[in-house]
């Protein structure tokens, strides 16, 4: 989450990130798309290089990892640049498997990454700063692959410290 969002309610973050709007997410953009970045607020939704953990998220993915799963993570930005700063980022606060971080090529949807990576477990929050279900990645995935992955929808902003620790647990969840 932005460092604005440090502190304050989970709805002010909603609302925060519903007023920033989505930005450059058109599928004609690119990593190798080449245009300065706009000119952002300190600690604002879109100063990317200043974003934080949401609660204990990790050391609950570390939890789960050293229970034996792969680690992966799909950012909504889609230029070089930006993705750098979102893996500085997974990096700065130890993630486990920054590296592991997926983004959309030209023309591609969220679901279009999910249904190469096929993971067995997606978590993704509800989407409801931007329009809610629609916006989702497992509501377009194919329906052939949709019993293969496990969908776990969490609230915009809240975080993942309510899910199960345990890693079987969570499969279950």
């Amino acid at each position: 989450m932005s460092l604005s969002a440090k502190n304050v309610s989970r709805e002010l973050r909603v609302e925060q990130s519903r007023l920033a709007g989505i930005q450059r997410e058109e599928r004609k953009i690119s990593y190798e798309t080449n245009f300065a970045l706009p000119v952002v607020e300190k600690g604002s939704v879109y100063d990317f290089k200043t974003h934080i953990p949401i609660g204990n998220a990790v050391r609950k993915i570390i939890s789960w990892q050293k229970q034996g799963a792969v680690i992966c993570y799909l950012t909504s930005r889609r230029i070089k640049d930006e993705i750098e700063m979102i893996q500085r980022v997974l990096r700065k606060y130890r993630f486990p498997n920054f590296v592991g971080l997926f983004y959309r090529l030209k023309g591609e949807d969220y679901k279009d990454v999910a249904e190469k990576v096929l993971p067995d477990i997606l978590i993704e929050d509800d989407c409801e700063s931007i329009g809610g279900k629609a916006e989702m990645t497992y509501p377009h995935i194919r329906k052939d692959l949709k019993p293969k992955i496990r969908s776990i929808v969490v609230k915009e902003f809240g975080g993942i410290d309510h899910l199960p620790d345990s890693l079987e647990e969570l499969k279950g969840y």
